[in-house]
């Protein structure tokens, strides 16, 4: 009898200290991961795109099981500054990493001290502070972030080949190592009821065209083009490849989903599927202001309370709401800096206004600053003399080699002659529902006078508060760093850049 009265007080014991509740397990921190398509835009069946309806079943159904945004913008329409402002969950402008690809030199070299820009004392990244809650963090692909930072104290795995602290230029594209998606970095744990974070990269509007399925491929005269794009081979060829790139996406987020399920950890994983920015296959997309440059695809589904299959969202929202709602999943007390919000909070108060900027692209120099709103998009040029069709790193592409023969030949329709090459304006005001291609320009219209002033005050007001670093002439030790890496080559020498760099062409 004894015996059995101590057999239960130790079993009572036991399960006081040792046994789990019902409670204690639904606590459990869940695993996060982005999986973030490069340069994709959102030409997909849940978006209702005619041409891809049906063609993309996994990303479809992944948007019915969780929670679909249908007005989701990056922070800027080129990756480096958006991805910045993502890891940060700030702006680009605000921590002065919205020049594309600064903080940086030559791939695979350790950046000068003085070439380095440090993020804000006390501030730390989405993964360093994931760490902080106990997240066993990796990303499978490209940072690109421009700033200084060490890698292995962001990342516990992923892409350390050959790095040293203070790379930062071996994130640039020619040195990224994607990891196959199948490599299932979430296992490289050592304890596998650790909760982890991670970022897979896929190549998205890059690359992912050559795994569509078979049978799937659109040819090059299946999509019709926008009207602000000359109607010739190499415009239509582009196109066509970014509707296969949806298509390849689609086969792509298949084998990382079927990776979760075969290692177990679907069940309790939060899955964000989005972009960094828009297409970069054509032009007037990517590294530009208009809608193809910054809305992107942005889906969440997994077991959280605030998730309900079958959502769809059409509140305007920013990929810094991405950075805050990551945090938050993750038991982590929001820093006050952070930009974005929880988009799954109770409290989350949709914005009426999305701020967006693009600024030096590779060694063009340009500053675009942007307000979406309900209805319009509003743009501002800050270099208005400076076509549309400036130098850029698609100069050797078909796409931009046959633009500008057509324009030396007269070829172009007045529209596309005005807006490549002419002098752009230096405000654009576009009613999106009434004019999708934002092409009839309202900015000089009377009767939107008081609607531009709005984007317009919103906009200023926004420069100010934030002291957007964009207002303020790039540091000339990393200017001049820019015109080092880029001076020497073909397109670089031949193309009319800007006038920046002549005080370093005088020496």
């Amino acid at each position: 009898m004894k015996k059995i009265i101590l057999s239960l007080y130790l079993l009572g014991f036991i399960c006081l200290f040792g046994c789990k509740s019902k409670e204690q397990i639904a606590v459990k921190k869940p695993n996060i991961l982005w999986i973030v398509a490069e340069d994709l835009s959102p030409f997909m069946g849940c978006y209702g795109d005619s041409i891809n309806i049906g063609h993309t079943p996994v990303i479809d159904k992944f948007a019915k099981d969780g929670v679909l945004f249908t007005r989701a913008y990056a922070t800027a329409p080129v990756c480096s500054a958006s991805r910045s402002a993502l890891i940060t969950g700030v702006m680009q402008t605000t921590t002065g990493t919205h020049n594309h690809r600064s903080s940086r030199t030559t791939d695979g070299e350790v950046v000068p001290e003085e070439l380095r820009i440090n993020l804000p004392e006390g501030m730390k990244t989405i993964p360093e502070l994931m760490k902080d809650a106990g997240y066993f963090v990796f990303n499978s692909g490209k940072d690109d972030y421009n700033f200084h930072y060490n890698r292995k104290a962001l990342y516990a795995v992923g892409n350390e080949k050959d790095y040293k602290p203070g790379m930062n230029g071996w994130q640039g594209n020619k040195a990224v190592n994607y990891m196959s998606v199948t490599d299932g970095v979430w296992s490289a744990r050592k304890d596998k009821n650790q909760p982890w974070f991670g970022q897979v990269q896929i190549m998205g509007g890059k690359k992912d065209a050559k795994y569509v399925r078979d049978g799937e491929k659109l040819a090059d005269n299946d999509v019709p083009l926008p009207p602000y794009f000359p109607d010739i081979p190499s415009q239509r060829k582009a196109w066509t490849e970014h509707y296969n790139a949806n298509r390849g996406s689609d086969v792509t987020v298949e084998k990382i989903l079927k990776q979760l399920e075969k290692d177990g950890e679907l069940e309790n994983t939060i899955i964000f599927f989005f972009s960094d920015h828009g297409s970069n296959s054509s032009l007037r997309h990517k590294q530009f202001c208009y809608e193809g440059g910054m809305l992107v695809p942005l889906m969440i589904k997994g077991n959280h309370p605030a998730i309900h299959a079958g959502t769809v969202s059409n509140d305007l929202v920013s990929l810094l709401d991405v950075s805050a709602t990551t945090l938050a999943m993750g038991g982590v007390s929001l820093p006050k800096y952070l930009d974005g919000q929880d988009l799954l909070a109770k409290d989350y108060n949709a914005p009426e206004y999305v701020i967006g900027a693009r600024d030096r692209c590779d060694y063009t120099i340009d500053r675009i600053r942007t307000v979406v709103s309900k209805d319009f998009r509003y743009i501002r040029n800050y270099f208005p003399e400076r076509p549309m069709l400036q130098a850029g790193y698609r100069d050797n592409k078909p796409i931009v080699k046959d633009f500008k023969k057509l324009h030396q030949e007269g070829k172009l329709t007045p529209y596309q002659e005005e807006h490549w090459f002419g002098i752009r304006p230096k405000e654009e005001l576009y009613n999106l529902k009434q004019d999708p291609n934002q092409m009839n320009n309202l900015a000089e219209k009377l009767e939107y006078a008081a609607v531009l002033a709005e984007h317009r005050t919103e906009l200023e007001n926004w420069i100010q508060n934030t002291d957007d670093k964009g207002q303020y002439p790039e540091d000339v030790k990393q200017l001049k760093a820019t015109y080092d890496l880029w001076k020497d080559r073909p397109r670089f020498k031949d193309a009319k850049v800007n006038p920046e760099y002549d005080q370093f062409k005088l020496k």
